[in-house]
């Protein structure tokens, strides 16, 4: 079984790489710009230093101008924010990102957060996504048209 480990900049090359691949679901990212949320991060953690797995979350205090970060910020005090969790697609399917979800939900309850929350893709569509966080137990709790208009997400919150 892969060990949870923490991610940081020595393993930025890898966490790109795989980041990239998934851009489309995601966002691109270049080397400053993943450095930037690492250094911002909440939670940074992953299997196989990033290159198989890798969950980033920040706090409502992260330095972190994003459309969707910013709902949030304006709809709550407190909350932790699942910027990208990440998958490679070889190791889909053995609970990895569940296993870094529960990581990430023991982490903020030590740190006294009763909310963590995220977004998903409703145009492009991003089914997978939603029947994991469903089973996961987050709920519906905001949408927006970002982008100018190109892209739809939901909001979503885990208590």
């Amino acid at each position: 079984m892969q060990q949870i480990q923490d991610l940081g900049l020595q393993d930025v090359a890898r966490m790109l790489t795989l980041n990239n691949a998934h851009a489309y679901e995601t966002s691109y990212l270049d080397t400053p710009g993943m450095s930037a949320l690492l250094n911002g991060a909440f939670y940074c953690k992953g299997m196989n230093h990033g290159a198989t797995a890798l969950l980033i979350a920040l706090d409502q205090n992260a330095p972190y101008d994003n459309p969707n970060f910013n709902w949030f910020r304006q709809h709550y005090g407190s909350f932790v924010y699942i910027d990208r969790i990440i998958v490679a697609d070889d190791a889909r399917g053995r609970g990895l990102a569940r296993r870094l979800y529960e990581d990430l939900f023991t982490r903020a309850r030590q740190a006294g957060h009763d909310r963590v929350v995220c977004e998903i893709n409703l145009d492009p569509p991003n089914p997978a996504s939603d029947a994991f966080h469903g089973a996961m137990g987050f709920v519906t709790v905001g949408q927006a048209a970002i982008r100018n208009g190109t892209k739809k997400v939901r909001y979503f919150e885990k208590s």
